[in-house]
């Protein structure tokens, strides 16, 4: 079973003020937290990124961009570039701005993946785009946003899914799991 993994970095990163994927935590960009977390589970890893940053990421790690006919429709438009860039069983899916990821807790998640879409909740916050994704899932993508709906709890809910309490994946869900959206956030990470 083929497993891709999908590190989205294509936000526009306004409440940040620069691009989060490239701020640093501890001496490494954020975005290098993301893939080594997802290095050990996944064949294959896709950044969907911006096209103005796309050239700032080293050439040893695979870029793309969203696909022109969906291009800046958010999330669901970096999973479904994604898809149809690399052909996959399932797509495991995080987000550029948890730096405090690990590698041990995206492989508790995909063990722990049932149905066509698993997510992980936090104490009643759900945090959708960490997240593995079955390719039978692609087809719904596409509709979605051809039908100009951008919500990826919508396309979810359409499918076979589960959400994973983050307590079951590590001891420090609320760290863990945290989404960094503005630089003090960080500093009190």
């Amino acid at each position: 079973m083929k497993t891709v993994g999908v590190l989205l970095a294509g936000g526009q990163s306004r409440r940040f003020g620069s691009p989060k994927a490239f701020a640093l935590h501890k001496g490494h960009s954020f975005y290098h937290y993301s893939l080594e977390a997802l290095r050990p589970i996944c064949e294959e890893i896709v950044v969907v990124a911006r096209p103005e940053y796309r050239e700032q990421f080293p050439d040893c790690v695979h870029v793309t961009t969203d696909l022109e006919a969906v291009s800046g429709m958010g999330p669901l438009a970096g999973i479904l570039s994604a898809m149809e860039l690399v052909q996959a069983d399932r797509y495991v899916v995080l987000p550029c701005d948890m730096p405090f990821m690990e590698a041990g807790i995206m492989k508790r998640l995909l063990a722990l993946h049932h149905g066509d879409i698993s997510s992980v909740t936090v104490e009643g916050k759900r945090h959708p785009l960490v997240s593995v994704w079955n390719a039978n899932v692609k087809p719904t993508i596409k509709q979605a946003l051809h039908d100009g709906n951008r919500r990826v709890m919508h396309v979810q809910a359409q499918h076979e899914g589960r959400w994973i309490e983050g307590a079951l994946l590590t001891d420090t869900p609320e760290i863990a799991f945290k989404n960094v959206n503005t630089p003090c956030e960080l500093e009190r990470g």
